[in-house]
């Protein structure tokens, strides 16, 4: 048992290192696009803290889905983050799964370059939408009598471009449309094409419309900025999807894996074998031998001289 336990951690640790230098090349030739989304993602979160500042708490406007889903509390609202926790962890994962298991379809830097690329456009068009019309937010601390509701000028520079983590757990005013939203449908549309297991991509649907729900109950969105999100995030996903280049496939192509020392070897001893039987490796060489008295010749280009000799020459 303890053999067994050995050999598969060494087989493990193979793997993940050949992976890690996979990835490396990668990160070296695109590290520029994953910059530019990390960059895109602290810009929408200064955004989201600037619309807090000239955020006005008023009265809860009048919603379908407010009226329709009872309100969960402030002591339940926790469980719509937990659930959004759960989908953003669950990608977060999957996506880094090629280090550990045999069966690999993406590469871990070419899907976070795709990803980013989705969530940094919606992101643009989310932040035209809260800077254009500010809503009074129906969430509990954004309310009228929280002292959250509004925000005083900053300071100093530091504190205005510190987001985290009051700026992300209490903003107010970037209501149009739910970024909670923006994340789950891009992992999930993204699971939805390089995933592999049928199941698990019908329960991330299915936890994403129970999220939606979640969302409206706990009363950190209205309803609008939901139903915004379902369309556009999915057109976003699939326009863009259409204009870049589609990942290669790792089941077809291994010219970024480096060979193992085992297919080397093979890979030898199989150019071996079709020399010794007069096979050539290019296609173009393949021509048709023929043996006469322990001569080869080939398609008749080459003297045939015989032992006899004919009609007295």
């Amino acid at each position: 048992m303890t053999l067994y336990i050995g050999r598969e951690s060494s087989k493990l640790w193979k793997r993940i290192c050949a992976e890690l230098v996979t990835e490396i090349t990668l990160l070296a030739a695109n590290w520029k696009y994953l910059l530019a989304g990390l960059v895109g993602q602290y810009i929408h979160g200064l955004a989201a803290r600037g619309v807090h500042y000239i955020h006005r708490p008023g009265p809860t406007l009048q919603d379908v889905g407010f009226f329709l889903l009872p309100e969960l509390g402030e002591e339940r609202a926790y469980i719509s983050e937990t659930l959004f926790t759960f989908i953003f962890i669950a990608f977060v994962l999957w996506t880094f799964h090629p280090f550990i298991f045999k069966s690999k379809k993406i590469y871990t830097v070419l899907i976070w370059c795709r990803v980013l690329a989705f969530l940094v456009t919606c992101q643009f068009l989310r932040i035209l939408t809260f800077y254009s019309t500010q809503l009074p937010g129906p969430n509990y601390h954004c309310r009228e009598g929280s002292k959250l509701a509004r925000l005083p000028p900053p300071e100093t520079l530091f504190e205005a471009f510190v987001i985290v983590p009051r700026g992300v757990l209490y903003g107010c005013g970037d209501l149009i449309f739910s970024s909670h939203m923006i994340f789950s449908l891009t992992f999930v549309r993204t699971y939805q094409k390089y995933g592999t297991q049928r199941f698990i991509k019908q329960l991330a649907w299915s936890l994403v419309v129970i999220q939606s729900l979640l969302i409206v109950a706990s009363r950190k969105h209205y309803t609008v900025d939901v139903v915004v999100a379902w369309y556009t995030v999915n057109l976003v996903v699939f326009f863009i999807d259409k204009k870049l280049a589609d990942l290669p496939d790792r089941t077809a192509a291994s010219l970024l894996l480096p060979l193992s020392t085992k297919d080397k070897d093979s890979k030898s001893k199989e150019e071996n074998h079709k020399l010794l039987n007069g096979i050539s490796g290019d296609p173009a060489d393949r021509r048709q031998r023929t043996q006469v008295n322990g001569k080869i010749m080939e398609d008749g280009n080459t003297v045939v001289h015989a032992d006899a000799t004919m009609n007295g020459a």
